[in-house]
């Protein structure tokens, strides 16, 4: 009986799926357990296995469509069963950008809209040496993502002598990283500018990720009834602290961060503040016991917020160490949903960025998240003299429904506490 390869959910709020590529082709003898595809989902690139025993006798969505979930994008069966009466997806589902009718002409030059920026897989690819070939190119120009085309001006690198891993051979971010490293330089590298030989823009399709981050925001910023608190906060026995671990971790090859104290502390003070530790559902307000901090991450085609679970029982150092290895595999989209699930507080730290001060997005159904900005020397009036002290600036975004204005307070005081006083983290 001919089994159905359907676009399966592999994430807990994924409604689509992009098919980054197949593993096998059709006339390949399928076991069932086998792995045929990937599929970039809207947190992570996943791996769709086979669901039935036979040869792969169809595929209906090629690399790079996207498909709603259920639709059926292949078909397993014996070599002489009949499966004409099998459609594939078509309802909710698109072509690869290259594959789709091109638009219109316009008087001005118009770039095609170039292929959604796939995952990166586990092995980045080997760049090519010029004498053996080189990125495919559109028109005469090479199909990079913007931010591949940009990083590459930025470091010298020539792009037509980088192996591309996106659709289509379209290179990435980090098929540029990648290049850099073994050495391959543009001959003449520049500034990067537009040039009359060259359209004005391009349309890039929409990521699995993107698509989702749109859709979320939409349900936070306007329909939650956010207000903001923010406290300044004095850092310098936090960097003093900071020292002290990482001399005692030397012999380890163990260092910890600032943001991973103010981690810490956030799971102390969520803990003292179970009111701000809370979760709104309609109907009812969840607050937790457990800490579960999801700490946001840049990835290249937006934000994933990987949660430390049980912040509140680990150390410095173990918080500290799973959140490096969270953030590396976020940015290969290697996460399991269960990593990026399940959070009850979340925290955004732009200060490496050199952000003085911002406002987080409140990630529903979470009730509050903290905006932590950059130590700054900053002066400041300490028994009636002026001194200068790195300071901090943390803002939390709190859910009306759920945190009142003397509750986060209470919270932010707190936290400040904790970090002007760092073994206070560990009562």
């Amino acid at each position: 009986m001919p089994t159905k390869v359907h676009m399966e959910a592999l994430s807990p709020t994924m409604e689509e799926g992009q098919l980054v590529q197949w593993l096998k082709a059709e006339g390949d003898t399928i076991a069932s357990g086998d792995v045929l595809a990937e599929i970039e989902t809207d947190k992570a690139t996943m791996e769709l296995v086979a669901r039935g025993d036979g040869v792969l006798r169809k595929i209906f969505l090629a690399a790079g469509g996207t498909a709603a979930v259920g639709a059926v994008i292949g078909v397993i069966a014996g070599e002489d069963e009949d499966i004409s009466g099998i459609e594939g997806a078509s309802s909710g589902a698109t072509a690869p950008a290259a594959a789709q009718e091109a638009p219109a002409p316009v008087p001005e030059p118009v770039a095609e809209a170039a292929p959604a920026a796939a995952a990166v897989p586990a092995a980045p690819a080997v760049p090519s040496a010029p004498s053996t070939g080189s990125s495919p190119t559109d028109g005469g120009r090479v199909k990079a993502s913007p931010l591949a085309r940009r990083l590459a001006a930025e470091l010298g690198v020539d792009l037509a002598q980088v192996s591309g891993s996106g659709p289509g051979g379209r290179v990435v971010k980090r098929d540029v990283e990648t290049a850099r490293a073994a050495g391959v330089s543009d001959p003449a590298p520049s500034v990067a500018a537009w040039t009359p030989d060259e359209a004005e823009y391009e349309d890039v399709q929409t990521s699995q990720m993107r698509k989702t981050i749109a859709k979320r925001l939409v349900t936070s910023i306007g329909p939650v009834p956010t207000f903001y608190l923010t406290v300044d906060v004095d850092m310098a026995r936090v960097i003093e602290a900071r020292k002290s671990i990482n001399a005692m971790l030397e012999r380890d090859g163990v260092k910890v961060s600032i943001n991973d104290i103010v981690l810490k502390a956030v799971a102390g003070a969520l803990k003292a503040h179970p009111n701000c530790n809370a979760q709104w559902h309609d109907g009812f307000i969840r607050r937790f016991n457990a800490v579960h901090i999801g700490v946001a991450v840049a990835v290249e085609d937006g934000l994933i917020t990987p949660v430390v679970k049980h912040a509140h029982l680990k150390g410095i150092a173990q918080i500290g160490s799973e959140v490096k290895e969270l953030a590396g595999r976020a940015r290969d989209k290697k996460l399991l949903p269960e990593e990026y699930t399940g959070a009850t507080f979340s925290v955004s730290n732009l200060g490496m960025f050199g952000i003085h001060e911002f406002t987080a997005i409140i990630n529903p159904p979470e009730a509050g998240i903290l905006a932590v900005g950059g130590i700054e020397e900053t002066p400041v009036v300490v028994g009636g003299e002026v001194v200068v002290r790195p300071r901090m600036r943390v803002t939390m975004s709190c859910d009306h429904r759920v945190i009142d204005g003397a509750q986060g307070s209470r919270f932010l005081q707190t936290l400040k506490g904790m970090l002007e006083e760092p073994t206070a983290i560990l009562l």
